[in-house]
């Protein structure tokens, strides 16, 4: 069994709205609605100053604090570590949203319901990559099974030692970021 994740690399993202678009499409989303927000972060000082871009969505955390929150048991975490929503047990009670420390879901416009990323698992299931994944134009973002050595997500994460965000707070989330 897979065990899914990503990685972005900061160096590579340009910002240019490329994996929201797609990512909004795929998932027939609102203009106002998406499961791709982005964070911009300055490091260094001046004349050696960088700017970087962090493209934010679900970890898909190993132990999601979403999960177990949710009363009507809408959010699941799959046996590949994808977090899910079945949107038609979501009573759109936001306790999903308050407890997130990626702040990674969204509420539907339309019927009221918290959605989020889910690894275009259905697109996965079919031999394919996230929408986001495959049309990132600087290929800053990597897909695969973690937990396969030949994979190009694991040597990606061997080789250039990406971190997690807020990882401190032992959700083990499943998106790295090379810094």
């Amino acid at each position: 069994m897979p065990r899914y994740g990503m990685l972005i690399d900061t160096n590579k993202c340009v910002g240019c709205f490329a994996c929201r678009v797609a990512c909004q499409m795929q998932n027939s989303l609102t203009p106002e609605n998406s499961f791709i927000r982005y964070e911009e972060k300055e490091t260094g000082k001046y004349p050696n100053v960088k700017w970087k871009v962090y493209p934010i969505q679900c970890h898909h955390c190993e132990t999601a604090p979403c999960a177990p929150v949710c009363p009507t048991k809408a959010r699941q975490i799959r046996p590949d570590g994808v977090v899910v929503v079945n949107s038609k047990k979501c009573i759109g009670c936001k306790y999903c949203v308050a407890v997130c420390p990626y702040q990674a879901n969204t509420v539907n416009s339309k019927t009221g319901e918290v959605d989020k990323c889910r690894f275009c698992i259905e697109i996965v299931e079919q031999g394919g990559t996230p929408a986001c994944v495959s049309t990132c134009l600087t290929h800053a973002r990597i897909f695969g099974d973690l937990d396969d050595p030949n994979s190009k997500i694991a040597k990606a994460i061997a080789a250039k030692k990406p971190k997690a965000l807020a990882a401190n707070l032992g959700t083990k989330p499943k998106i790295y970021y090379v810094e």
